[in-house]
């Protein structure tokens, strides 16, 4: 499908506010031919996961129809828009959208589950995009439809004008007056109908706008879902290839929000081997606080939990220096300065980039922790995995109980551990300990974006939010956990 040898154009946005969201065939009829640099082939695909999880977020959430579309519609005006100011720039648009559907086909055909999450998400975003286009009308919906070999014509105003009493179907003048009609072939509307939606004459079914668009994406998904069982069959093939096997087989796993690497130095300025227990009861969240709270019972923690918590305090802004500090001051009460230096100082330092190939190393994202090895219990210093996905119903609501959080809040963190929302159990988590928190945000306020799926964005919004309550002072390491 693709050649990764050589590289392509740069990268480059572009306003989606231009009317040539037709110049993509977003129905994706072949797969695309050309060249694509592995830089490409990456970030392609993440531009287009960042949006088809935000459909995934919005929902959840429950968003209404405006607010869902509101928050859709700036998703892909920044990650993957269809339009553009010139044709280099509406070209790159049109290369990133086709590529990324079909690098995701790839990525998501092998298991059930994941062309189950595929074909939903997918879906939801070709009804937006087809929605957009029929609000628009005119020549873009025709061309999009005669592309689609979907073609219909639709009724003038005097013809529609004409024939209203047969057309309305319960509608409210108002309604009738918003919909376009079209001429669709009596075989095209079967479903319709038999649920007798629509108007049936000499052959043809008189479809209102908003039922073509169920008409045209019913066919998409179908396609897509034929196509994703195609895929799957030939997915172990193509994962063998060493350029972009690696990248196929973790695509679902890929976090697609803020690294908090180096650049998210200076999140909680004062965090030190002094202050961090403070910050522990205050603003981490669960994962992070359990592995800190082992880490004190037990004097040590195992590989998984050192570089799960190392990198999340690194991440958070804690200084290498300090961080050896801490961890030797724990560990050292079960052993020597001289063992603790000889078997863990070097992974402490190799986290910061300061040993080995000398790589720094970016914090683990939730989704990440959560597909990651699960803790054994019985095991001393086993305290790395999400609490939310890893421990039973029953100690999970022993803690929150513990923690002080009950009723509706409590309620709602179990029930998303229960449907395997695990990163809605955090978010929630995080709503529970910061009364009011939705009150607080915006540009100058509260960043609430990442939180639940990254547990240095849960620690940063945490540390911001005692800040706004202590009056612009940093609370994170002060009051009551």
């Amino acid at each position: 499908m693709f050649n990764t040898s050589r590289p392509s154009s740069s990268s480059g946005g572009g306003s989606s506010s231009s009317s040539s969201l037709m110049t993509s065939n977003f129905h994706y009829p072949t797969p695309p031919t050309y060249e694509l640099s592995l830089h490409d082939f990456e970030s392609f695909s993440l531009s287009r996961l960042v949006v088809l999880r935000k459909i995934e977020e919005s929902k959840v959430k429950g968003l209404d129809r405006q607010d869902f579309n509101s928050a859709l519609r700036k998703a892909c005006e920044k990650h993957l828009p269809m339009g553009g100011s010139d044709a280099e720039v509406r070209e790159l648009n049109v290369k990133r959208d086709t590529a990324s559907h079909f690098i995701l086909r790839l990525a998501y055909c092998r298991t059930e589950d994941l062309r189950r999450w595929l074909l939903t998400h997918e879906t939801l975003l070709f009804k937006f995009r087809l929605e957009e286009l029929e609000k628009r009308g005119g020549s873009d919906l025709k061309a999009f439809l005669k592309g689609a070999a979907m073609e219909f014509d639709r009724l003038s105003g005097a013809d529609k004008e004409d024939m209203k009493d047969k057309l309305r179907f319960g509608m409210s003048p108002r309604d009738f007056e918003a919909q376009h009609f079209y001429k669709v072939p009596f075989a095209q509307a079967t479903d319709l109908l038999a649920r007798r939606q629509v108007y049936v004459g000499s052959g043809f079914a008189y479809v209102p706008s908003s039922k073509l668009v169920t008409i045209v994406t019913a066919r998409f998904r179908m396609n897509l879902s034929k196509s994703l069982s195609l895929a799957a069959a030939s997915f172990a093939v193509v994962s063998q290839d060493t350029r972009v096997g690696p990248l196929l087989k973790n695509m679902n796993r890929q976090y697609t929000g803020r690294s908090f690497g180096d650049d998210a130095a200076g999140a909680a300025g004062d965090l030190t081997a002094a202050t961090v227990d403070d910050y522990a009861k205050r603003s981490m969240p669960l994962c992070m606080r359990a592995a800190h709270d082992g880490l004190k019972k037990d004097h040590k923690l195992k590989h998984d939990a050192r570089r799960q918590y190392g990198l999340f305090l690194k991440g958070a802004g804690m200084s290498m220096e300090e961080s050896l500090l801490f961890f030797q001051n724990e560990f050292t009460k079960v052993m020597s300065a001289d063992d603790f230096n000889k078997n863990y100082s070097y992974n402490i330092r190799h986290m910061y980039g300061k040993e080995g190939k000398r790589q720094s190393y970016s914090a683990f994202s939730s989704t990440t922790i959560i597909m990651g090895p699960r803790p054994n219990p019985s095991e001393v210093g086993s305290h790395h995995g999400c609490p939310f996905a890893h421990t039973s119903d029953s100690s999970l609501s022993a803690l929150l109980s513990k923690m002080g959080i009950g009723g509706s809040d409590k309620a709602d963190i179990m029930n998303h551990k229960k449907s395997k929302n695990f990163q809605l159990a955090c978010a929630k988590h995080f709503e529970a300990q910061h009364p009011n928190v939705a009150k607080m945000t915006g540009p100058e306020g509260v960043e609430m974006d990442g939180v639940g799926n990254h547990p240095n964005a849960w620690f940063a919004a945490s540390v911001k939010y005692w800040e706004k309550v202590g009056g612009g002072k940093k609370k994170g390491a002060e009051g009551k956990p």
